[in-house]
This record gives C-alpha cells, sequence and structure tokens, in this order.
C-alpha cells in the first residue's frame, strides 16, 4: 500500500494552489475526490492554453494527477446531500477559496462536525479566514508584490521582477498539505477534527525567513542584488560566462580558496580586502568585478567541469528543456507518464516527495465527472432511483454536457 491509501479527501479547487498541494496527497495515494461546480465547466484549470483542448488541458493535467471527480452543484439540496454523504465517508475536506466563502459554503468544521466529528476542514486561502483582506481574492502574483518577494528580485536598476514560477501558489499547497495532514494525525489521536486556516499571505510572509528578521531586529534595509546575489555572502551568486550563465555558491570559507584556484588566483584568498566573509562582503564590487573577468574566459561547460574538480559548488542556468533533459533528472525518476485519450502519451515532472521505497502509481487526470457513476453507486452506495432523482433536481448540474467555462467564485481566481 502506498502511504496515504487510508485517506480520503474531498477537494473542491481549481487552479494551480489547492491542486498542487492535493497532487502530492494523490500521488500518495490518498483517495482526492475533486467537486467540480457544473455550472462553470468544473476546474476552470480545464480550459487553460496552450495545449487545451475541449474540457482538458496540459495544465490542468499537471495538477491533477491520480484524483477523481465528481460534477456537483452545492447550491442545490440534492447537491448539498451528496456532499454531506461524502463527508461521513471521508477525513478531510480541502479547498482554495476566497477566505470568507468556506463558512458561507457551509464547509467548515463547525458545520460539518455534526456529520462526522473527526472531519478536518482544511482552507487554503489568498489572506486566510480572518483579517481586514479575508474577503479579498489572492494570485499568486499579487503576493509576490504584497509581501515583499517582488522588491527583493530582480536587478538593483530595474523594476520589481516576478519570479519566472508561481512559487506562493506552489508554496501554498505544501504548506496545506502539512496543515491537512498534521490535522489528520490529531483527528485520529484524539477522535476531534477541526479547521486548518492556510493561507498564500502568511505562506509568502513566513518564506521572508531571516531578511524578516534582520529588518524586524535592526535597521537593515533588504536590496535586490546585482545578479541575483546572496545579501551577504560573497560569492555566491550567477555570473556570466564565455557563452551563458553559471551559478556559483560559495558558503563556507573553504569553498572560497577552492574557487581562488580553480580560476587560477590563489593568492585571493589569502587577500585582506578578500580573507574573510565580512571583508568580501564589504569589497563585494571589487571581487566580482574579477571574478566575472575570469569567468567570461570560457565556457559555462568547462567552468562547471573544473570548480566541480575543484570542490566548489556550482551549476549551469539552464533553460527550462535543459533542467527536463538532465541526466540527474531521468536518474532521479522525476518524469512520469500517462496515457490521455485526447492527448495520447503524456510526459510530466513528478512530485517530489519520496516515502519508501514504493513507486507512485501514474494514472491521468479525470475527465470531468469521470467517477461520479461509481462514487454514488459504490462509495454511497445510492439506488439508480435516487440518483435519476439527483438528476433531475439539478444536483449534478443541467442535462446538457455544452458548459461554458468561466473563472467562480472559487479557486486561484478567487483564493
Amino acid at each position: 500500500m502506498r502511504p496515504l491509501e487510508d485517506v480520503r479527501i474531498i477537494a473542491i479547487e481549481q487552479y494551480g494552489a489547492g491542486p498542487f498541494g492535493s497532487l502530492h496527497l494523490a500521488d500518495l495515494g490518498a483517495d482526492v475526490i475533486k467537486i467540480e461546480d457544473p455550472s462553470s465547466g468544473g476546474d476552470v484549470g480545464r480550459y487553460v492554453v496552450p495545449l487545451q483542448d475541449g474540457e482538458d488541458s496540459l495544465f490542468f493535467e499537471a495538477f491533477n494527477r491520480n484524483k477523481r471527480s465528481i460534477s456537483l452543484d452545492l447550491s442545490t439540496s440534492g447537491g448539498r446531500r451528496v456532499f454531506e454523504d461524502l463527508v461521513r465517508n471521508s477525513d478531510a475536506v480541502y479547498s482554495n477559496l476566497r477566505g470568507d466563502v468556506p463558512s458561507k459554503l457551509g464547509i467548515t468544521y463547525e458545520a460539518l462536525k455534526h456529520l462526522n466529528p473527526k472531519i478536518v476542514c482544511c482552507s487554503l486561502s489568498g489572506f486566510g479566514m480572518s483579517g481586514p483582506r479575508s474577503a479579498q481574492p489572492g494570485y499568486d502574483y499579487l503576493l509576490q508584490g504584497i509581501a515583499g518577494w517582488m522588491d527583493l528580485t530582480g536587478e538593483p536598476s530595474g523594476p520589481p521582477t516576478k519570479s519566472g514560477l508561481s512559487v506562493v501558489d506552489y508554496s501554498g499547497g505544501l504548506v496545506a498539505a502539512i496543515a491537512l495532514l498534521s490535522g489528520l494525525h490529531a483527528a485520529r489521536r484524539d477522535g476531534v477534527g477541526m479547521d486548518c486556516d492556510v493561507s498564500l499571505f502568511d505562506t509568502a510572509i513566513s518564506m521572508l525567513t531571516y531578511p524578516a528578521a534582520w529588518a524586524l531586529n535592526s535597521d537593515f534595509v533588504p536590496e535586490r542584488t546585482h545578479h541575483s546575489a546572496h545579501p551577504s555572502i560573497v560569492p555566491f551568486q550567477a555570473f556570466p560566462s564565455q557563452d551563458g550563465w553559471l551559478v556559483v555558491a560559495c558558503a563556507k570559507e573553504k569553498f572560497w580558496s577552492r574557487l581562488a584556484a580553480a580560476v587560477g588566483r590563489p593568492e585571493l584568498a589569502m587577500d585582506a580586502r578578500f580573507d574573510s566573509f565580512a571583508t568580501r562582503l564589504a569589497n563585494r564590487e571589487t571581487l566580482t568585478d574579477i571574478l566575472e573577468a575570469a569567468f567570461r574566459s570560457d565556457t559555462t561547460m568547462s567552468w562547471i567541469e573544473k570548480l566541480t574538480a575543484a570542490g566548489v559548488p556550482c551549476g549551469p542556468v539552464n533553460t527550462v528543456r535543459e533542467a527536463l533533459a538532465d541526466p540527474h533528472t531521468v536518474a532521479r525518476d522525476m518524469l512520469v507518464q500517462t496515457e490521455h485519450p485526447r492527448f495520447g502519451t503524456i510526459v510530466q515532472v513528478a512530485t517530489a516527495a519520496r516515502v519508501g521505497s514504493l513507486l507512485t502509481a501514474r494514472g491521468r487526470a479525470p475527465a470531468r465527472d469521470e467517477d461520479g457513476p461509481e462514487i454514488l453507486s459504490n462509495l454511497l452506495g445510492y439506488p439508480e432511483t435516487q440518483i435519476r432523482e439527483l438528476r433531475e433536481t439539478g444536483a449534478f448540474g443541467a442535462h446538457s454536457s455544452a458548459v461554458s467555462p468561466a473563472v467562480t467564485e472559487t479557486g486561484d481566481a478567487d483564493v
């Protein structure tokens, strides 16, 4: 058995942050049942271009592997009844909605504990379930700006810059997964569930870590640095080479002395301007100019070979395609394949959580409502007459399958 095969999670999620967190849980064996709103065409991630067709996209596939899907209109009495029966048969309700929405939808612990006293209700929102911004929508880009990240990113003379990836979204999803598993552990131990209130804002603020500690306890002002240099350790940054870029990380004194020798300047390690962390920081610009001139004299791969042989931490600045083709990527089984009825064989990146020696099962993302009949009949034990009645009263949405996608009150559109 995979580690989480005895865990069932109801996921009211869409787009990136929420699905990224539950993807890890699904890959580890949890039965993640996505509740998709039929009135909006389900998870908005299904309609993200490029490489999108019908009600599916490679964007959606990247976040929803190994999950199940049921269309359910929670605004109807029938849809609510089905949801409540799912709560009775599940361990957690996981959502990524605006902070004020879980209480309105009735998916908090207080609203559900009478159905299942051990249910864990994990909310991932933009700004949390309390505070002056709780009702505001939150996107990764907004949070990178609000939390000060963009002020720290980019060249000193350039504009504030966003990370190339949605790091706040992904980190928020991982924090939510940790919170959910912690709540589940406590619920199984104590017999009582709880709310888990996770937000992208809290996640982004917490990740300020040591720059925040410096700013909170001194007159230190975090600033952008040239070539993405570490704020206090020198040299620890990107350097241009003859044909590209490489990153050198001298996080210890021994690495600095090795680097000086590797670039043909061993005397630099003993130079009074550069013989300690403090002196190198004070003379950062002078030392950086010397090293940049050295690195421009040869190619990136030549320097990688020399520095690796010398025991200096370093690496090339790869393109995405180069990173995916790296031999270590393949050796670590970080590429997985799934078969899809529209897209054929899809290659994706695996989740990074390795637990035990059992390889992750690789199932494609579900079509919208693909698992509805099985969930209703086998998991909940509904007879066909009850399913037909629920369908006729709109619990699963309109009879027509032609539903236009829309950004609703859920998902990262309103996290």
